[in-house]
């Protein structure tokens, strides 16, 4: 069998034409030929199936050592389909540390539709979160417990193995969003997670071209469901969005690797800044490769954020950026830098922001493949540019010493 990095490159053949095609073929056809009336062929109708969506779904579940794959127009799209299996009434446990999209569709869209929201510290309160699964003899268990293996913005490492044994005590499936570690990183399906999500537009497609959702289930049951909500609901994702997808896995543990040793080094240079008061960023300090094997991870991933001191504008840091370009996303190659009280969490109520750590001074970077000096020194000028304007009204003592002993 096919070890990871080739599984990358080659996936599974969907055995679709005999031309000897080293790329399987874009089929841009809506519609197919039916043999005679009466048939029932494998493709005949492109919201149904489509060869190059096959291969790329075939690929995402040999990747994530899933029963089936499906692909979809966005994350978000991916996410819709999933929570549509359930039905008014039920009750759902979501980490209260997501994605601001995710978040609003669980609480601006899914509560509409019926379902029951519970929000809980997923990371570290094991106890809180099991009396949020089980009921706690108050209301009926969760069906499904939701989380992100590493949560969107603060990089809280979630324990897959841990978090699934306390929801299948109490019958709850188990959703996992994988767009931050990827099956690079870890296969949340072998440590006991029955759906796992990807924003595919992120790490697996890596060149900001394309927007697409993955969805993989450990079950042929749960396939049939998902398969009905991807067909009957039609978000697929096209066959050259596919394609765009399919030829960025193929580099994912190149990138990865570069991404990951990227990220290191800059979060250690962020530790040691005077500007900065916290890093976030998964495996810091003594022991953290352990801690993260622990959990079941390979690799910390490529995404950090970290807050700057009180009275220091993160603004100024990120309208000074040179090489980093100021947009949300993550993933790709090119390295992306965002506030997430203003961008990507702003559909958080501010209140509900701060509760779960994401201050007004947060500021996320996804780090991408350049060289790690530019990256360093291109936040080292936007710190010092935010440390001027902060010098225009006030003055740190201590500042202008400690900047310039870690410029020598």
């Amino acid at each position: 069998m096919a070890r990871f990095n080739t599984q990358l490159v080659h996936g599974l053949p969907v055995h679709d034409n005999d031309t000897g095609a080293v790329n399987p073929p874009i089929y841009n056809s809506s519609t197919y030929t039916f043999p005679f009336v009466g048939a029932s062929p494998r493709y005949d109708y492109a919201r149904s199936g489509n060869p190059t969506r096959d291969f790329l779904e075939q690929q995402i579940a040999q990747l994530e050592h899933g029963t089936r794959g499906f692909a979809f127009a966005s994350g978000l799209a991916a996410i819709h389909a999933v929570l549509s299996i359930f039905k008014p009434g039920d009750r759902i446990v979501a980490g209260d540390n997501v994605y601001g999209g995710s978040y609003s569709q669980l609480n601006d869209h899914f509560t509409r539709w019926g379902l029951q929201l519970t929000t809980v510290n997923t990371s570290d309160d094991f106890e809180r979160l099991e009396r949020a699964i089980s009921g706690n003899g108050d209301t009926a268990p969760a069906k499904a417990v939701y989380f992100e293996t590493i949560t969107n913005p603060l990089l809280q490492v979630n324990d897959v193995n841990r978090i699934a044994a306390i929801a299948h005590r109490y019958g709850a499936l188990v959703i996992v969003d994988n767009t931050f570690v990827t099956p690079y990183n870890q296969q949340p399906l072998d440590l006991g997670a029955d759906v796992v999500l990807h924003s595919a537009t992120k790490y697996l497609a890596g060149h900001s071209d394309v927007i697409a959702g993955l969805v993989v289930t450990s079950s042929e049951d749960l396939a049939e469901r998902i398969y009905f909500a991807q067909n009957r609901l039609g978000g697929i994702l096209p066959p050259q969005e596919c394609d765009a997808v399919r030829r960025g896995i193929q580099t994912l543990a190149l990138r990865m690797d570069r991404q990951q040793k990227n990220a290191s080094a800059v979060a250690h240079y962020l530790l040691k800044h005077p500007l900065v008061s916290k890093v976030h960023y998964p495996g810091l300090g003594e022991g953290g490769d352990r801690e993260l094997a622990a959990k079941g991870l390979k690799g910390a991933g490529g995404v950090l954020s970290f807050e700057v001191k009180e009275g220091v504008d993160p603004a100024v840091v990120l309208n000074n950026l040179k090489v980093f370009r100021l947009a949300v996303s993550l993933g790709a190659v090119e390295s992306l830098a965002e506030l997430p009280a203003r961008m990507t969490h702003f559909e958080m109520p501010r209140e509900e922001r701060l509760k779960v750590g994401i201050t007004d001074e947060l500021i996320r970077l996804s780090i991408g493949i350049e060289d790690v000096d530019d990256l360093i020194e291109d936040l080292g000028q936007a710190l010092e540019k935010a440390y001027e304007a902060l010098n225009d009204h006030q003055t740190i003592d201590g500042f202008d010493q400690q900047i310039d002993k870690l410029l020598s």
